[in-house]
């Protein structure tokens, strides 16, 4: 099998087969968000269930647990992840689908916890033996959507892991896990790429204007190439010119508009505004909106630091809330209108 791994990865994956002969029964994997980690974890969980994989440690891609694998019917292998990346992969890493949706089905919002039943229902897959003796691997995703039930309830496993069985945890906020997780994980970071290599990427998969996408994403490629493609861009836009022209009337108008966008994207356009704006002001540069940089130069000119700080602050509180706001468009106003105030 061809090497599955993204250019940026490789160094990686050569420090984690080093981990191969005393392997852990939990590895946390954790990296910024759109850098291809769960790319990176379905490869390395395939290698482990592989009859014969290659030199580097790569699965050989040919034998029946491979072919088991790629349609995820392997039976020493599970996936846990929210209901919602059943319809839409939300870490942007560019992972094959599992499945259709099932006619009929109900129109509930789906999930975005893991949920405790999808832990316990582990038991049984851990109580039986493994296919021909080999290992059995549980891949989960992102970690810090498991809720407090069922964070509890993993941890149980992970004191007293089966015999034969990795965990491979997938988290992109170290800070929003608990910390008797982290205690029982052995954590293996993933880098964001060199901006080169995320820059040639996205040319080769054909991405216009792949520079400013890269730019806006903070230099993640696979998150630049998803929002490219996003039929939210134009909501981006709308709010990102509501910040470089603040003011009371925008801001409602702004909030009504975008009611149904979001609330957690709209928290992370604002986040990287005000961090590319406190970094004007400081040092004159800018990371995310480069294209905004008139507009941003003003406005530094018009606000305090300690402005800035506090604002910084209110968008970290912000986003703790967004995925659950009891209003979409009064948290949307409630944000702008702080915003505004600033200056």
């Amino acid at each position: 099998m061809s090497n599955p791994l993204f250019s940026w990865q490789n160094q990686a994956w050569r420090q984690l087969q080093q981990m191969r002969d005393r392997l852990p029964h939990a590895i946390l994997l954790h990296g910024p968000t759109g850098i291809g980690k769960t790319v990176f974890a379905e490869a390395f969980a395939q290698s482990l269930l592989c009859e014969t994989p290659t030199a580097e440690g790569y699965a050989c891609g040919s034998c029946s647990s491979c072919g088991w694998f790629v349609q995820y019917g392997h039976p020493d292998y599970r996936r846990l992840r929210p209901e919602v990346l059943e319809e839409s992969d939300a870490d942007g890493e560019g992972e094959a689908e599992e499945g259709e949706r099932k006619a009929g089905k109900s129109a509930k919002a789906p999930s975005k916890d893991i949920r405790i039943d999808q832990v316990r229902a582990l038991a049984d897959f851990m109580n039986v033996s493994t296919h021909r003796q080999g290992k059995r691997v549980i891949m989960l995703y992102p970690a810090e959507a498991l809720n407090a039930a069922a964070a509890n309830a993993l941890l149980k496993t992970l004191e007293e892991p089966p015999p034969n069985t990795v965990f491979l945890l997938i988290s992109n906020s170290l800070d929003r896990l608990l910390p008797t997780i982290l205690s029982r994980c052995r954590k293996f970071a993933l880098a964001m790429p060199p901006w080169e290599d995320a820059l040639a990427w996205l040319k080769a998969q054909g991405v216009a204007d792949a520079d400013v996408w890269l730019a806006e994403q903070g230099g993640a490629p696979l998150a630049a190439q998803e929002t490219a493609q996003s039929e939210s861009r134009e909501a981006m836009d709308e709010f990102l010119r509501q910040l470089a022209k603040p003011g009371v009337e925008g801001a409602l108008r702004t909030a009504e508009r975008l009611q149904k966008t979001p609330a957690v994207q709209q928290v992370e356009w604002l986040q990287r505004w005000l961090y590319d704006l406190f970094s004007v002001k400081l040092c004159g540069k800018i990371r995310y909106y480069p294209r905004y940089k008139n507009e941003l130069a003003s406005l530094s000119t018009r606000v305090d630091v300690d402005r800035l700080m506090s604002a910084l602050k209110s968008a970290n509180e912000r986003r703790a809330i967004a995925e659950h706001p009891l209003s979409a468009k009064l948290f949307i106003e409630d944000m702008l209108l702080d915003y505004t105030k600033m200056y």
